[in-house]
């Protein structure tokens, strides 16, 4: 690991301090977007190729711009081309089919797929949704990937031994796609991957297959892990022997209850700290965000800390999605001024060293 943050910091930035400020993916679609993906699919509507890769484009330039008015150090497109994370990727995987949607909560479905055979790289996943959207901005870019383990583990695996040696040739693909991202300039990788938190002893498979993803990709390159909902005593310490630059974890939604896990032994990643709820439709105060903020640094210290939202935004109103990074952000900014001016006193207890 190396400490690559600091290139993600503005050039105009006003403090001493850098809180990072991200969001994990995934944002609400603009309802037109919806529309045109349903005049799309229609036979008898008048509304060809062109006209649907017109419409996600503009959704993108959108939100991409979204993502700049509310302050954000790097930005996403939202997701705007995506579906279901699993899904999305799937179709562009050789060796995947479709069954049919499966219920996974609420009201909500997805496409579950099987691996019927050896899975295979065919063309570039995200390269083109990333040069689109750097060509949008001038802000950094943030490359969210589902990662291996979560592509495994939620499709049906009828091709392989395992999941575990699914995951590693899924891994192989993955750092495949990296190396093509990197080329077209990409910076800054997130791969995601929520199925580890709910199948803990499972950590050492994403462990091997992590190390899969990053061989050979140069340190300038920030890679992160996201980690949702689940026991994080069940994975902690085991991950810090990941090798990601940053881990990105929901805990604003259980209220901080987990924050003492990271505690001790000590966290020596970065930690993106998920500091807004993202399963709640109200917009948190500037205030509130702050104590948030600070939760974090009774982990790690200033030079360690990014700020994010828990999760993917996608299921909430847009103005509210809006509402919280736009606070987080102002959020970010003041805890920074405070520890410049040196009126956050920062005591963290003296943990174990993570090596022993």
């Amino acid at each position: 690991m190396s400490d690559n943050k600091d290139q993600f910091r503005p050039e105009d930035h006003e403090h001493d301090h850098f809180l990072l400020t991200s969001v994990v993916g995934s944002y609400p679609k603009p309802k037109w977007l919806n529309r045109a993906k349903e005049l799309y699919e229609d036979d008898e509507a008048d509304f060809d190729e062109d006209n649907w890769q017109e419409a996600k484009d503009d959704a993108a330039r959108v939100i991409t711009n979204e993502h700049e008015r509310a302050g954000l150090d790097t930005v996403v497109d939202g997701e705007m081309r995506r579906t279901e994370m699993v899904e999305f990727f799937a179709h562009r995987i050789d060796g995947y089919e479709f069954n049919g949607p499966v219920k996974v909560w609420g009201h909500n479905y997805f496409d579950k797929p099987s691996v019927v055979s050896e899975v295979e790289y065919d063309e570039s996943w995200l390269v083109d949704e990333y040069k689109f959207t750097a060509s949008a901005t001038n802000r950094p870019v943030k490359v969210p990937i589902t990662g291996p383990y979560t592509l495994a583990s939620w499709a049906f695996n009828e091709a392989y031994e395992d999941d575990a040696e699914l995951a590693y040739a899924l891994a192989d693909l993955v750092n495949e796609e990296i190396e093509k991202l990197v080329d077209a300039g990409a910076r800054y990788i997130q791969i995601d991957e929520p199925a580890l938190a709910t199948t803990p002893d499972d950590h050492a498979i994403v462990g091997e297959a992590l190390e899969r993803i990053v061989a050979d990709i140069p340190e300038d390159v920030r890679i992160g892990l996201h980690v949702c909902y689940g026991d994080y005593s069940r994975i902690y310490p085991e991950i810090l022997e990941f090798p990601v630059d940053e881990f990105d974890l929901e805990l604003a939604n259980g209220d901080y209850e987990q924050l003492d896990v990271f505690k001790d032994p000590e966290f020596t990643a970065d930690l993106a700290l998920g500091v807004t709820d993202v399963h709640v439709a109200e917009v948190e105060s500037v205030e509130q965000i702050e104590e948030n903020i600070k939760k974090g640094l009774e982990i790690v210290p200033p030079e360690q800390l990014v700020v994010s939202p828990d999760c993917g935004l996608k299921l909430l109103p847009r103005e509210v999605a809006y509402g919280k990074m736009e606070n987080m952000v102002q959020a970010a900014r003041n805890v920074e001024a405070d520890l410049d001016a040196g009126n956050i006193d920062i005591e963290r207890e003296t943990p174990t060293p993570a090596d022993d």
